[in-house]
């Protein structure tokens, strides 16, 4: 008996101690702002967040981790063969991209299909890395289709990225290589410049005439001092 009272007092000890710096910490990050920046396709929102990289802020690239997300996750995985079939990925469990694209493109009722999958695991994803933050005033969450997905909803502030339809189509063309027509689909295809700036809290003009560098820097000195 005297053993089993042992135990159970440090194991009560033990989740005491547990849940206190459980609590502290969650206490603690609940101080760092999720920030989001989006933009349409061309207009240097991937620039913006490489400059606030440099400047010591964590970035999660919601694109990316997707990506990763679709090949390493394995309750996704498991989910997109259910609705996709399971020859959608190969006999070494890699996503035939090329093939899931060709079915989702012009399909949108499929590609719903998929973001419903997708947007979930990749929200949870940004909540356990967000959980792991610490020492910073802010985070960066960086996604295309930020009010799309729905991920502005799980966070503090967003920051848009705009510029001319024109100058974003000549940067696709000339990173890309890829006819102006096709961007342009592209571009129609997302919301509009305008709505993703009402939905905004701070806009950062991009158009290769205003100085981006001291936008991104007045915009990082208010989210410091929030």
């Amino acid at each position: 008996m005297l053993i089993a009272d042992f135990y159970v007092s440090f194991y009560k000890n033990q989740l005491y101690i547990w849940l206190h710096l459980t609590f502290k910490m969650k206490k603690e990050q609940s101080a760092i702002l999720k920030v989001g920046v989006t933009g349409g396709i061309g207009s240097g929102k991937t620039t913006v967040c490489r400059v606030f990289e440099k400047l010591g802020i964590p970035l999660f690239n919601a694109d990316l981790e997707a990506s990763k997300l679709m090949n390493n996750d394995v309750f996704l995985i498991a989910e997109i063969k259910k609705a996709f079939g399971k020859d959608i990925y190969d006999e070494n469990n890699t996503l035939r991209r090329k093939n899931l694209s060709a079915m989702v493109f012009n399909n949108h009722d499929l590609l719903m299909q998929l973001n419903a999958l997708v947007h979930p695991a990749v929200f949870r994803h940004f909540a356990f890395w967000h959980a792991r933050q610490a020492n910073v005033p802010y985070v960066i969450k960086e996604a295309a289709i930020m009010f799309e997905s729905g991920a502005d909803k799980e966070l503090d502030l967003i920051i848009q990225v705009s510029a001319p339809e024109s100058l974003r189509i000549k940067r696709v063309c000339l990173r890309d290589g890829v006819p102006p027509e096709s961007v342009q689909l592209r571009i129609h295809a997302q919301i509009s410049d305008k709505e993703r700036e009402e939905r905004s809290d701070f806009i950062l003009t991009n158009d290769d005439e205003q100085l981006l560098l001291p936008q991104i820097l007045k915009v990082h000195e208010i989210l410091r001092a929030q």
